[in-house]
């Protein structure tokens, strides 16, 4: 099984308070009209089954999940 290393888009119902946006301090929140979305990179399965558990337990309505980006881009990459 593969690990979950990537660029993540969550988008959430409601336009989420600051009270509850800390609690994903590793994402970059945009509010939009009736929807949050969070973005960010997330290294590993935990943390985002981490995300996930956090949604769950403010009880809030998850809409999308989406991996934009499967690893960070290394400028170390084929140079060797």
């Amino acid at each position: 099984m593969g690990t979950a290393l990537g660029l993540y888009t969550i988008r959430i119902k409601g336009r989420l308070g600051a009270t509850a946006l800390s609690a994903f301090p590793s994402m970059v929140p945009q509010l939009n009209a009736n929807e949050t979305v969070l973005t960010g990179w997330l290294e590993d399965r935990s943390a985002l089954f981490g995300v996930l558990a956090q949604i769950e337990a403010l009880d809030l309505q998850l809409l999308e999940l989406r991996r934009i980006r499967a690893e960070p881009q290394s400028p170390q990459s084929g140079d060797e």
